[in-house]
Parts: structure tokens; C-alpha cells; sequence
């Protein structure tokens, strides 16, 4: 496919690096692929760029005298004219591929948290000053960002700023998130045209998973003492509580809890049953409401109040200091809470993927593994 540009009567074209066939061209659009929308996106992308050009040109009373090639240089390539403001005070020039990359996320089929943590992670890679510009898209800086997300601290609250507790640095887990969101950015521009090559195409093996394995949960005794802590009524704590101990009975994700009605449920003789898209994956999870989430559900009139994750997070630090438990609470942790105490009551691990709405059974594998311990045990009973 081409862009066709008439400039003083005479037709140009501009390869867009797109090749359908005739039968998947219909009503100006390409159809019947399964990467139609991504091959649309990028043909409306560059029509844009050459409407931009053209009205810039009409503004300026220079129409007439359009040079062709430059037209197509700055179609297949960002404006370097153009300035904007992206992050922290820097004015960032167009070719600049962190522009682009900003631009593109908020265009992406990604839930509102994802976008987040893509924008994060642009905002990384324009810190690091390693790959600022497309031509500097090569493993060596690939590197270089990597060598910099090793350096970057994990946050300190105040209470551990004044204790002076140790600085500690994001874990390769953490790492490897912020590569993955730059590796689909630039996949999506492989895909557009505006590179020839991914350089993390080249790595494959190179940057490193981190410990998926470990999991945070509580036991029993950890939820119960959280459980029966006293707790003014109508106080935040109380709310990000009862929130939490939700979580360890449904094993809902975070965004999927705010998302959850009591009108959403469905009756089936006397179980109360709810499932739904969840909001990160759109993956089905399916669930029974037991008595103690269904409670807690109804103090609040059927819908738990709207929280910020953060504010959770730092609510739960004061809870398990309060109960003296030592691990790092979030609200992540009761899923994993949930997921673990179904397990080690006799849940086949395949009913389990389902109530968590996981896409594949080895997310929910990690879960038995930690629980090999609790497996072993069980040994002493065929003693």
C-alpha cells in the first residue's frame, strides 16, 4: 500500500510498508487479518503525518513550492521541528523516540494500570539518557538501560527514611518489567515502520526472569490476628482492613475488588456466586462469595469504597506492624493469601487457576511450590 501526495500537479507515493491483498481491502479500510487493526493504525498514523505537513505548509504560504522528498522524510520520520514538554522541565525534540513512545501508549489495548507502568517506564528510559533517539537503538545501550534500572532505590516511607534503614534497589523481577514494556513499544514501531530491527530481538535470554517463585502470603494465624484486630469503625484503617481480608477470601486482584457489585452476583440456591472479565487480562475468573467476604460486602453496601492502591499499601505497613507480622503486606498479598489457602485445602490446583482468572495453570503452579513444605508434611500422616 502507498500514500499517494499530489504537489503542483504531479502524483508522488510513499511506501507504508504495508501489503495486503486486493480481497482485504474494503470500504477504505484493510479487513479480514488478524492484524488488521495494527495495519490500520499504522496506514492512519502516516496520513496523519502528511495532513500535518500539508497544513503546515497551507499556514505558512508555502504550498506551492513543496519539496516532495522532504515531505516523505518527515512522513517516515518524527518531525524535528516540533518541540514538546514531556517530563520534569526537559523539552524533549520530536525525533526524539521517547516523544513517539508517549504518544502511543495511551492508544494501546491495555487496562488504565498497564498504561501506567508504560509510562513509567518511558519516563526510566528518559532518565537513563541511553536510547533517547532511534538511531541510538542498539544492544550496547540496551545494556546500559539495564545496568541503570539496577540502580534505581526501592521507596522509603518516612518511619524508614528516620530509622535509617538500608537503601535497597528494585529486584530483577521489577527490572525485567521495565524492559518488557520497552521491548512492545518498539515492537509496535517495528511494526509501524519506524525501525528496521528490535534490539531485543537480539537478547533473547538476556534479561533475566528474576524470582517469580517467591510468594508473599499469610497464614491462618497471620489473617485471623488481622482479622481480630480492634479497629476504630468508620477510620481508614478500618476500611483498607476489611478490604484486604476481602481479598484473602476471593482472591480478587485490586482492581478487580473495586470493580465487584453485590448486584453483579448471581443466586444458585443457596451459594452466591460472582465472575467477571478480569480489568488486566480480560481473562474469565470465577468465584463462590463466602460468608465472611459476603459480610464485610454488605457494611459497605454492597460495593467497596474507592481507595487508592497506594493509600491501601501504606495503611497495610501500620496493620502488620500492629500485629506484629513481619512480612511486607500489599494488597497483592491477599491474593496470594487466597490462593494459598485454597490450595492447602484440598482445591485442585486447576479450580484454583480458574478462581484467579490466570491464562495459563504454571502462573498458578508457583503457588504449589511454595507449598512443598506443607506437602512434605503430609507424609508424616501416611506414617
Amino acid at each position: 500500500m502507498e500514500i499517494r501526495v499530489t504537489v503542483n500537479r504531479r502524483a508522488y507515493y510513499i511506501n507504508t510498508g504495508v501489503h495486503v491483498r486486493a480481497r482485504e481491502w474494503k470500504c477504505g479500510q484493510i479487513m479480514n487479518r488478524q492484524d488488521c487493526d495494527e495495519m490500520n493504525e499504522r496506514v492512519k498514523i502516516m496520513l496523519k503525518r502528511v495532513d500535518s505537513i500539508i497544513n503546515e505548509r497551507m499556514k505558512d504560504g508555502t504550498e506551492g513550492s513543496i519539496d516532495f522528498e522532504e515531505v516523505r522524510r518527515l512522513v517516515r520520520s518524527p518531525d524535528k521541528r516540533v518541540k514538546r514538554k514531556i517530563y520534569n522541565g526537559n523539552v524533549l525534540d520530536a525525533d526524539d523516540m521517547t516523544v513517539w513512545m508517549q504518544d502511543q501508549i495511551p492508544m494501546l489495548d491495555v487496562a488504565r494500570g498497564t498504561r501506567k507502568h508504560y509510562k513509567v517506564s518511558v519516563v526510566a528510559l528518559i532518565e537513563s539518557g541511553t536510547m533517547r533517539k532511534w538511531s541510538e537503538l542498539t544492544v550496547e545501550n540496551v545494556h546500559r538501560f539495564d545496568e541503570f534500572l539496577h540502580r534505581i532505590k526501592k521507596h522509603q516511607t518516612d518511619a524508614e527514611v528516620k530509622a535509617k534503614k538500608p537503601v535497597e534497589y528494585i529486584g530483577q523481577a521489577t527490572v525485567r518489567n521495565y524492559h518488557k514494556d520497552i521491548k512492545a513499544l518498539l515492537a509496535r514501531a517495528l511494526k509501524f515502520g519506524l525501525i528496521a530491527t528490535n534490539p531485543y530481538d537480539r537478547m533473547k535470554g538476556e534479561i533475566k526472569r528474576g524470582d517469580k517463585e517467591t510468594v508473599e502470603f499469610l497464614t491462618d494465624d497471620e489473617r485471623e490476628r488481622i482479622e481480630a484486630m480492634t479497629i476504630t469503625e468508620g477510620t481508614m484503617l478500618a476500611t483498607v482492613r476489611d478490604m484486604f481480608v476481602f481479598q484473602c477470601y476471593t482472591g480478587m486482584a485490586y482492581q478487580d475488588m473495586l470493580a465487584f457489585s453485590l448486584d453483579k452476583c448471581q443466586r444458585d440456591g443457596d451459594k452466591l456466586t460472582y465472575s467477571a472479565p478480569r480489568i488486566k487480562t480480560g481473562v474469565w475468573f470465577y468465584i463462590q462469595v463466602l460468608p465472611k467476604a459476603l459480610a464485610i460486602a454488605e457494611r459497605y453496601g454492597g460495593r467497596l469504597p474507592n481507595v487508592a492502591d497506594q493509600t491501601c499499601n501504606s495503611n497495610l505497613k501500620t496493620i502488620a506492624t500492629a500485629t506484629g507480622i513481619t512480612k511486607r503486606l500489599t494488597t497483592h498479598v491477599g491474593r496470594h493469601t487466597f490462593a494459598t489457602w485454597a490450595l492447602r485445602n484440598g482445591v485442585p490446583i486447576e479450580r484454583v487457576s480458574k478462581m484467579l482468572g490466570h491464562r495459563k495453570i504454571t502462573q498458578t503452579q508457583r503457588y504449589a511450590k511454595v507449598l512443598a513444605v506443607d506437602v512434605y508434611s503430609e507424609f508424616d500422616k501416611l506414617k
